[in-house]
């Protein structure tokens, strides 16, 4: 039977509550090789979070600022940037916000799609409103996935909300630069946005965060090396810093030909008074799951929904309901999520099977590879020092100045950067690794490998990086551990 849209049926093997990539990715694991039915009940625009509002439109936002960015740091080479040109392939890579080629490829894959809003209404049973008023009732024989993501948390702020914020979704799909912006928080979503702000010709860009440094959830020296980049281009940081009030006032000529709501005039906790065109919000996210039926299966609403290894959901009854990506809270990550996804659909499929072998998806979070494209670059795998050290590890931690290489240098000439490995000294294996500089993305796969792969350091030795590159530094890296070994068992 193909797959359709809205197909006039109620009973499938499986039921996915959320077609973003992660539950598009668990629809086609438990369907593919096992000949279960799967459906996917979207409400917005199927393929999610990640390909219309975050993800791809980022980075095609990132993109064309790094390669600028590049072309002014290599002598003889220049860049120059049209931020229209460039929005206009943002709407280009997201599909002018239209999902039709994700509908296709789900019906190409056997997946059959239902709009509208799903919740659970009992074990195994989805109701699903749709736009029109009317509901349906659908019924999965084996299995309902949950895969309905997050959404950006606003604090509350007196005059945050009435001001009419922006947040992470507003960013990347802006349909032009605002002149002066003003960014709450410190991480990654924050460090991005005033990336490709400042980039893409923003004045004025002012981020205000809490903590003493930006990315706190990486290795100090990351937020220290981003911080500065951010500096030099221009963005001014208030760290230790909070909002106390904000407030929109009358209309303001934004400069670019457009009339915004009002000008904005953001108060900070010292008495700092900094007056922007946008403000964008970005303190993190809560977990979409107030209103989908938890409390029907006996469940509370709202918090992240616990899982085990085999994105089972820990306080259901039986082995029918699982949470994959950012509803379960274990890493908001899209490429984490797609991994939970794959396991969590294989599971699904062997257990309908009777298959007592089933995946688990723990090795997969000991690697947790993520990368933040801002200048420079940050890549991490794994653990910090810190975070090893509060797991009890016997910590051994190396690093090494990524400017210092061959293959960085004709990179640019003045390249900054700075790498690490963090090792169990027990084990002799890594168990973290941060790379920070220009271009070093695709480094962060290699340490996974290592991580995950629990390769032991002496035979990481062997593994020889090609010249010259920036995966050198694994060579400088071990070769820094053994001289660091050498004078520790020489004293």
């Amino acid at each position: 039977m193909a797959a359709t849209v809205d197909p006039d049926r109620s009973e499938w093997d499986v039921i996915v509550l959320g077609g973003a990539a992660a539950g598009e990715n668990a629809a086609q694991y438990a369907g593919q090789f096992s000949g279960l039915s799967t459906v996917l009940v979207e409400d917005e625009l199927l393929g999610g979070e990640c390909s219309y509002w975050a993800c791809m439109p980022s980075k095609a936002l990132l993109r064309p600022v790094e390669v600028v960015d590049s072309a002014a740091h290599l002598p003889g080479v220049s860049a120059r940037l049209d931020a229209a040109e460039v929005l206009a392939q943002r709407d280009t890579v997201i599909n002018g916000l239209d999902d039709g080629s994700q509908i296709s490829w789900a019906l190409s894959a056997g997946i059959d799609v239902v709009r509208g809003y799903g919740r659970l209404a009992g074990e195994r049973t989805v109701v699903v409103s749709r736009p029109d008023g009317s509901t349906r009732t659908l019924t999965a024989r084996h299995a309902v996935v949950l895969d309905t993501g997050s959404r950006p948390a606003v604090p509350d702020i007196p005059g945050l909300r009435a001001a009419l914020p922006w947040t992470s979704r507003d960013v990347t799909t802006m349909r032009e630069v605002p002149r002066r912006v003003v960014v709450l928080g410190g991480g990654v979503v924050a460090c991005e946005a005033a990336t490709w702000l400042r980039g893409l010709g923003a004045d004025e860009v002012s981020v205000v965060y809490r903590g003493d440094r930006l990315l706190p959830r990486l290795e100090p020296f990351a937020g220290e090396l981003v911080g500065e980049d951010l500096r030099d281009s221009g963005v001014r940081l208030y760290a230790g810093r909070n909002l106390a009030r904000v407030e929109r006032t009358g209309p303001s000529d934004t400069g670019h030909g457009r009339v915004h709501g009002g000008e904005i005039r953001a108060t900070l906790d010292d008495g700092t008074a900094l007056v922007a065109d946008e403000i964008v919000v970005a303190t993190g996210r809560v977990p979409n799951s107030e209103d989908i039926g938890l409390d029907t299966v006996g469940l509370s609403p709202g918090g992240f929904v616990g899982v085990d290894d085999h994105q089972c959901v820990r306080e259901a009854d039986g082995h029918w309901l699982y949470a994959i990506g950012d509803v379960c809270g274990r890493a908001l990550l899209t490429h984490m999520g797609k991994y939970q996804a794959r396991i969590a659909g294989e599971v699904i499929a062997a257990r309908a099977q009777g298959s007592a072998e089933l995946p688990s998806s723990a090795a997969g979070h000991v690697g947790l590879p993520q990368v933040v494209f801002t200048h420079p670059e940050v890549g991490s795998a794994g653990m910090t020092e810190q975070q090893a050290r509060d797991a009890g590890i016997d910590v051994e931690a190396v690093e090494y100045d990524l400017a210092a290489l061959a293959g960085t240098y004709v990179m640019r000439p003045d390249y900054r950067g700075l790498a690490k490995l963090v090792i169990d000294r027990t084990d002799d294996v890594v168990v973290g690794a941060t790379f920070v500089g220009a271009g070093i993305a695709e480094l962060v796969h290699s340490a996974t490998t290592a991580i995950v792969g629990r390769i032991p350091v002496s035979t990481l030795w062997h593994v020889v990086p090609s010249y010259p590159t920036a995966s050198e530094i694994w060579l400088r890296l071990l070769e820094a551990l053994r001289a660091k070994r050498h004078k520790s068992e020489a004293s």
